[in-house]
């Protein structure tokens, strides 16, 4: 290479270095962008939910891999079946359910939330089998709220025989998630108020629900009060407080799975 050249190279690859060096921090800018709307997007759980989280005499709240873990303490509730297996809302933090899943833990149950990859609960159908593993010979329902409630379904229909009921909680069923012919209790929760759920999918997604389906509408509840993450956009005010619609949520549940338990017996 003549002197002329190696001259004219080293120009070029300052140039090209000074490029790499402006596209990697272009890239890492963009990732802190995201990352960044990515958090404000996110729903994250009230004070009531994080007072919720904490473990008492009633209930003990432990966290694994696939999620958290509300169960039973001694001294409190007799531990009763089936389990309880809660898939969150699309961009909710599972925390947010916290209050519910206290609720149904201090009635017997054993409660898992799923913890899902990017809150998402396409990300993680299948975290249910880590739950399911803990205690294979026991029973078990699952549902979820809104997104996590339709992957809750889909779950479901392909482990038929290892569930025993499935609810939804402003949520429903889509082809994929199919229990037309499934033999088990299914309850289906809405609230009057919900301004988030695709209502046409809702009543088009009946059609993938079996005859002996319950049907359950909270007066004066939203969408965003099945957690305790505050308001959700697009959502409807509610007319009724959290507490209330926790309670009758709550309520309908437990008195569901009273059916399951006599199935059982």
């Amino acid at each position: 290479m003549s002197q002329q050249s190696q001259a004219l190279q080293g120009p070029k690859q300052h140039r090209n270095r000074k490029r790499m060096i402006w596209a990697v921090a272009a890239l890492l800018v963009m990732v802190l962008l995201l990352a960044v709307i990515y958090q404000m997007m996110l729903y994250t759980p009230s004070d009531a939910a994080k007072a919720a989280m904490k473990t008492d005499d009633q209930v003990e709240v432990s966290i694994g891999q696939a999620g958290y873990r509300f169960e039973p303490k001694a001294g409190g509730a007799l531990l009763a079946e089936p389990n309880v297996i809660l898939y969150p809302g699309g961009l909710v933090d599972p925390k947010s359910y916290a209050p519910l899943a206290r609720e149904l833990a201090e009635a017997g149950h054993r409660v898992y939330i799923a913890s899902m990859p990017l809150h998402l609960a396409f990300t993680g159908q299948n975290k249910a089998d880590a739950f399911i593993a803990e205690h294979p010979s026991e029973s078990y329902v699952i549902g979820g709220h809104s997104l996590g409630g339709v992957f809750a379904a889909r779950y479901a229909a392909e482990h038929i025989e290892e569930i025993d009921g499935v609810y939804f909680l402003a949520a429903y069923a889509d082809e994929k998630g199919n229990l037309a012919d499934a033999d088990f209790p299914i309850l289906q929760i809405t609230g009057s108020n919900d301004g988030v759920l695709n209502w046409e999918a809702w009543s088009e997604g009946k059609k993938f629900m079996p005859s002996q389906t319950e049907y359950v509408t909270v007066e004066g509840g939203n969408h965003g009060q099945f957690g305790s993450y505050g308001s959700q956009k697009g959502d409807k005010q509610a007319s009724i407080k959290p507490e209330e619609q926790l309670e009758r949520v709550s309520s309908a549940i437990i008195g569901w799975m009273k059916g399951i338990q006599g199935s059982k017996s």
